[in-house]
């Protein structure tokens, strides 16, 4: 799917001094890669303290086969 995008110059050719990129093309491809893992991470974090811990489970046991 070709689509133009406005970017900001100076943002771009930060990214792709950084991110050691060949292209345009690739440093906003990296960026949304990372974008998305970090989206993904934040909504992991969201479910610290919402499941129920059982005090009996034994993990060791669980561990052999």
């Amino acid at each position: 799917m070709a689509t133009n995008l406005a970017l900001d110059d100076k943002l771009i050719i930060q990214a792709l001094k950084i991110g050691n990129h060949k292209t345009k093309r690739e440093a906003v491809t990296a960026a949304l890669k990372e974008y998305i893992a970090h989206k993904k991470q934040l909504n992991i974090l969201k479910l610290f303290g919402s499941v129920d811990f059982d005090p009996k489970y034994d993990y060791k046991s669980a561990r052999k086969r």
